[in-house]
């Protein structure tokens, strides 16, 4: 199991988003509140974002570690002058068997795309891919989803957690991906809240603080949402 968390809006720095908040994904990293399967999430992390000062700004650029998240100094002290107005960023829990290298860490990425998988399933039930980035189930279920193409989006990703999970009953897929200016999710096996604020939208595996404005995402639904709109449904809506 793993934690993770997007953010849509204004700019703020990673360790505003990763590293402050009171029960982010830092303190997640080592005591979540939420976590119903494991107890840690010390087999690495990752982060990407969209920066202005990257070779092409369009591309998101990332940085993931092996490590655990709070052994990680350097990224500490990058952090706070890091600022990016759409991140992505996830600890893990690697699955008993996976690689513990940091290519198995999320997110991953099709040069559009930023993904992230918290849960586990059978990869024996997927194709192989040769542009999956590990050979961990979070990363070929990536590929898998980010060869949707141009079709990417909210209901053929819903489709897609159906088609797996008809293939492997008893997959957890709750997925999150952002392209920079939006983000989708699904629950499915694991939950998620999310948060308006005045400067955009948080969408995480738990709540961040103790904030009532929190919602929580129910179980086999889809969100869509951009920095200004949420919208949630139920999976079985998208046949």
């Amino acid at each position: 199991m793993c934690r993770h968390l997007a953010w849509v809006g204004e700019p703020r720095s990673l360790a505003d988003l990763v590293l402050r908040p009171e029960h982010g994904l830092l303190r997640q990293s080592y005591q979540p509140r939420r976590q119903s399967r494991g107890l840690v999430n010390a087999d690495g992390w990752g982060v990407g974002f969209w920066s202005a000062d990257a070779p092409d700004p369009a591309v998101p650029v990332r940085w993931r570690s092996s490590r655990p998240l709070w052994g990680d100094t350097a990224f500490g002290a990058v952090a706070p002058v890091l600022r990016s107005g759409a991140v992505l960023a996830a600890v893990r829990s690697a699955t008993v068997g996976m690689p513990l290298d940091e290519t198995a860490c999320a997110p991953f990425t099709d040069g559009r795309w930023l993904v992230s998988h918290n849960g586990s399933l059978d990869r024996t039930v997927l194709p192989a891919r040769h542009e999956a980035e590990s050979a961990c189930d979070a990363a070929l279920l990536a590929a898998h989803v980010l060869a949707l193409g141009d079709d990417l989006g909210g209901p053929a990703l819903a489709r897609r957690v159906r088609e797996v999970a008809a293939l492997d009953p008893g997959a957890r897929l709750s997925l999150l991906l952002t392209d920079g200016t939006r983000v989708l999710a699904v629950t499915w096996g694991d939950g998620l809240s999310y948060r308006r604020t005045a400067d955009g939208l948080v969408v995480a595996s738990e709540p961040w603080d103790d904030d009532p404005a929190w919602v929580d995402v129910p179980d086999h639904h889809l969100l869509e949402a951009t920095r200004d709109a949420v919208a949630v449904t139920a999976i079985e809506d998208h046949p």
